[in-house]
């Protein structure tokens, strides 16, 4: 073990960096989609009054 390099303990390769950049960016839309709520419906015509008894 003599061989081996401290490069695994070191900083993260860019492969790595690149990795955890996109899960972060992932969790952030998820929890930007789940706090925005459901669309606000239009508003429904309005009704005609003599259809309503």
């Amino acid at each position: 073990m003599l061989g081996r390099s401290s490069a695994r303990y070191g900083r993260p390769t860019a492969r790595y960096a690149r990795s955890l950049a996109a899960a972060v960016l992932a969790v952030a839309a998820l929890i930007t989609a789940a706090n925005a709520g459901p669309a606000r419906a239009t508003p429904a015509p309005p009704a005609a009054h003599g259809s309503e008894r």
